[in-house]
């Protein structure tokens, strides 16, 4: 857990592969409760630590994680993310070049309980939730393309789903149509930026979340860098 930003009221952390960002049946530490250890030793606090969680990641992706620090921050924070005033930026690894540089896919999911999976579908069907998003291709190596990805709604999976629908599997994601997974078990998702208006103060907040570590991705950063 790295921390990117913080003040009184938020703090933002870049997650790791692998970390939960809340308990589940697995009984892992998830990131809420590390966030709570760190503020307690940082602020020599006793008793219990106030710790928000705003949204999740999924646990094989990494990248940039909201946590609020107050009640007041929590609330303004849940209603900013359920109205789509939080802007997210993805960067996608994948192995198959995308049909087309730049595109908005538009999808119907349906989630399936037992198996913790989506499906895509082209068209309106029972029980499905619209997709949208809208990606760009930003890099290329000799093997492998990177894909920037705007999320206009926040569907289960929805990244992942959407773009094996298109061919074009997330490297690691044996999930959804992945060759081979990642050595780490994780999936070549990275949340790389996050932005919205401070709940509190209404200043413009702008945070952006290093790649982990890992040749592949520290190139394509590198890349993003020069470009």
């Amino acid at each position: 857990m790295t921390v990117l930003y913080e003040d009184n009221h938020i703090i933002i952390v870049n997650k790791a592969p692998g970390e939960i960002v809340q308990g589940d049946k697995t009984g892992d530490k998830p990131l809420s409760e590390m966030v709570k250890e760190y503020l307690k030793e940082k602020y020599n606090k006793p008793g219990n630590v106030f710790c928000g969680v705003t949204h999740r990641l999924d646990r094989p992706t990494s990248g940039v994680v909201v946590f609020a620090k107050t009640s007041k921050a929590l609330s303004r924070l849940n209603d900013m993310f359920r109205n789509g005033e939080v802007d997210k930026t993805y960067w996608a690894i994948v192995k198959a070049r995308p049909p087309k540089e730049e595109d908005q896919l538009t999808h119907y999911l349906i989630k399936n309980e037992k198996t913790n999976k989506s499906t895509a579908h082209t068209s309106e069907k029972p029980h499905t939730k619209k997709a949208v998003l809208h990606y760009r291709l930003i890099s290329a190596s000799q093997n492998y393309y990177l894909l920037e990805i705007d999320l206009e709604t926040g569907r289960h999976h929805q990244i992942r789903v959407q773009l094996a629908k298109i061919g074009c599997p997330i490297k690691g994601d044996l999930k959804y149509g992945a060759a081979r997974s990642n050595p780490d078990g994780s999936i070549s998702l990275h949340a790389r930026t996050i932005s919205f208006i401070h709940p509190v103060s209404k200043e413009k907040i702008l945070v952006t979340a290093p790649v982990p570590e890992d040749n592949l991705w520290k190139s394509f950063e590198v890349k993003d860098t020069i470009l």
